[in-house]
């Protein structure tokens, strides 16, 4: 037989399987488009501009220094650090927020009477995206001066640190695939395959992969985003620092669902795959879909929800869109693997199961296809950011790469139509284990036949003792067990040799290899985009860094100052209030809780409520998000109309100490 792969054409003995190369076709380019949707979905916070700029040189020292940033940043109170010629603290600490209404500015006051000299700027923060960024420049009072400053050759999230986070990062995802789209095999195209063990491996496996991913990444979190150091994974209160933060629930949060779908796990592969009565299995299908689902996009949403794509442009799109991309991906390269899984480890997978993995793939494209266009779009922003910036360029040779993949798919999908021609045409449904229903009847185990050193064959010439009697009698069953199991497995050799040595599979299997490695090279690629800034924020930053950052305009934002005492231990304290623009209709409110020494104060809840006494309307209740310690951040605060507002802030600094502080305001 030649191994030359025929031309592709429209038997009828293809159609019934016709979808499967199509998807083979399809395979190499979804997987870069996967990859891709790995990469970052909207910006890193850049900085875009400076006061006093970058190299600028000043006549008298100012009395701050100014940041300002393309998004929403997490700051500490080393966050921005100026450091005179000799290495020493010029500033006073804290930074505190400068928004107005625009453009996110953050500023630190210097120490008065600076001598003249070179001074560096250090910075450092945690972008709304969840990825540590960090950066220094220098400016110089009076004339550029020498100093002992060294800038920093590292960024934010690298080193050892980084690395482990990235590959943690990398390892969840491949579990979450292996989880939910291993699951949806099973439920969706091979119910049979329940009660396959190679198929629970792959979904425990996943799950475990998972998990431990979800919990490497929650140690990491802090160096990760501060320090850097190894070590710091497990400093108790960097961590409680961590489950303050978003990225840090949206981790607690997977956890408990992975919780949940250990439970989902037990049934489907316990209870599911014993059960024999159709109706209550079908029932049972049912329930294990839909809560498999939910399981499903809430794990989805704990990526979502923390970190690209609930920042940047339209994030209420963004985010069900992401949810959308990572559940099709699963479902895709997840069913793929678990395809794969049962070809080549279970023997009695059915063409029907195959068929109905090749309708949820090509759903799964659909689906990628939408929602990748969207991300890129998000992404990149426009042509000169695609070909005049490192990421662009970037993806520019993931495309190349993903072209090469066509190149493979196409071999892959003419050795598929033979391979699925071949299976349609035999009488029984063994296409499998890839071979004729004569291969399979020559390696089909003959009936065993009486063992050898059992009871029956054993005449003895004396009569035996009772205890010898019994004795034999226990070892005949376990010797006939031993045989058995031998001649399973050698039957089970025979097979696979049948399996290896047709043509049509090793020709697909060799075309994969080819596709596997160019996949590899891709991922390479994609880890590097990961780490570069997207494209629509690097021009944007090398816009905003040719000038000095405007100082933001008057636009009615409001400013209040209201002290507070619930009467506990710390319970004395001042909330700053600002409110931006001040306006009706969406506003972003920004909120400060200092102690008695003007220090940040952690305090455990705090809660606004706004009420138009004269109108009757509200109150409306507000619930901020903890962004630093003793920063409360809220967006999307709808003033429905102008008026005397009267504002309520309630705060908490204990589990019994609380109080609710009210001020009128004009707003609009």
């Amino acid at each position: 037989m030649t191994a030359t792969a025929p031309h592709f054409g429209p038997s009828p003995a293809r159609r019934p399987l016709a979808s499967v190369a199509l998807i083979a076709t399809l395979i190499s380019l979804l997987f870069g488009l996967v990859l891709a949707g790995a990469s970052p979905a909207s910006a890193h916070a850049a900085l875009t501009g400076s006061d006093p700029q970058d190299g600028a040189v000043v006549a008298t020292a100012p009395e701050e220094v100014a940041l300002t940033f393309s998004e929403q940043i997490a700051v500490s109170d080393d966050s921005i650090r100026v450091l005179d010629p000799s290495g020493k603290r010029a500033d006073e600490g804290a930074p505190r927020e400068l928004t107005n209404g625009g453009a996110v500015r953050y500023g630190v006051q210097l120490h008065s009477g600076l001598p003249d000299g070179t001074y560096t700027v250090a910075w450092q923060a945690v972008s709304a995206d969840s990825h540590p960024v960090s950066g220094a420049f220098t400016f110089s009072v009076g004339a550029p001066s020498e100093t002992s400053v060294a800038l920093p050759s590292s960024e934010a999230g690298g080193g050892l640190v980084g690395a482990l986070y990235g590959i943690a990062r990398y390892a969840a995802y491949a579990g979450f695939i292996l989880l939910a789209g291993g699951s949806a095999f099973v439920l969706a195209c091979w119910q049979r395959g329940a009660g396959a063990r190679p198929m629970q491996r792959l979904v425990v496996r996943g799950w475990i992969t998972l998990t431990a991913a979800t919990l490497a990444m929650l140690l990491l979190r802090n160096p990760y985003t501060g320090s850097g150091k190894l070590a710091d994974a497990f400093d108790l209160d960097g961590l409680q620092s961590v489950l303050d933060t978003k990225p840090g629930a949206a981790l607690v949060s997977r956890l408990l669902l992975l919780g949940a779908s250990a439970l989902f796990i037990a049934v489907l592969f316990g209870a599911y795959a014993k059960r024999e009565d159709e109706k209550e299995k079908q029932d049972l299908t049912f329930g294990l879909a839909a809560g498999g689902t939910v399981i499903a996009a809430g794990i989805a949403g704990t990526w979502a929800l923390a970190e690209h794509a609930s920042t940047g442009i339209q994030p209420g799109i963004a985010m069900p869109v992401d949810v959308l991309h990572l559940l099709a991906v699963a479902a895709w390269l997840g069913g793929l693997t678990a395809l794969l899984v049962a070809l080549y480890r279970t023997p009695d997978i059915t063409s029907t199961a195959v068929r109905r993995f090749s309708r949820m793939a090509f759903g799964s494209v659909v689906v990628l296809a939408a929602t990748g266009l969207y991300q890129s779009w998000r992404q990149v922003g426009s042509w000169s950011a695609l070909t005049g910036t490192r990421y662009g360029q970037l993806l520019l040779v993931k495309v190349v790469l993903v072209a090469l993949l066509l190149g493979v798919a196409w071999i892959s999908r003419r050795w598929t139509g033979r391979l699925t021609e071949r299976t349609a045409s035999t009488p029984e449904d063994v296409a499998a284990g890839g071979g004729s229903v004569e291969a399979v009847e020559a390696v089909k185990p003959a009936e065993p036949s009486e063992p050898a050193g059992s009871s029956e064959s054993v005449q003895p010439s004396e009569p035996l003792e009772p205890a010898v009697a019994s004795d034999e009698e226990e070892a005949a069953p376990e010797r006939a067990a031993q045989l058995l199991r031998q001649r399973a497995a050698l039957t089970a050799t025979k097979e696979k040799r049948a399996r290896d040595a047709d043509p049509e599979r090793s020709g697909l299997r060799r075309s994969v290899m080819i596709e596997t490695c160019i996949a590899v090279v891709l991922l390479i690629v994609t880890t590097i985009l990961t780490s570069t800034e997207p494209g629509r924020t690097e021009e944007e930053a090398g816009r905003g860094n040719t000038a000095a950052a405007p100082a933001p305009a008057n636009s009615g934002q409001v400013n209040l100052s209201l002290p507070f005492d619930t009467g506990g231990q710390n319970g004395k304290g001042t909330v700053r209030l600002d409110i931006a623009p001040g306006g009706t209709g969406s506003n972003s409110v920004h909120l400060w809780v200092d102690g008695p020494d003007e220090g940040p104060l952690d305090v455990p809840e705090v809660k606004l409520a706004f009420t138009l006494e004269a109108k009757d309307i509200g109150p409306l209740p507000v619930v901020p998000d903890r962004l630093a310690e003793g920063h409360w951040t809220a967006s999307g605060v709808q003033i429905p109309m102008a008026g005397d507002w009267k504002v309520a802030v309630t705060v908490r600094t204990s589990d019994i100490d609380q109080t609710t502080i009210t001020k009128n305001v004009k707003i609009g």
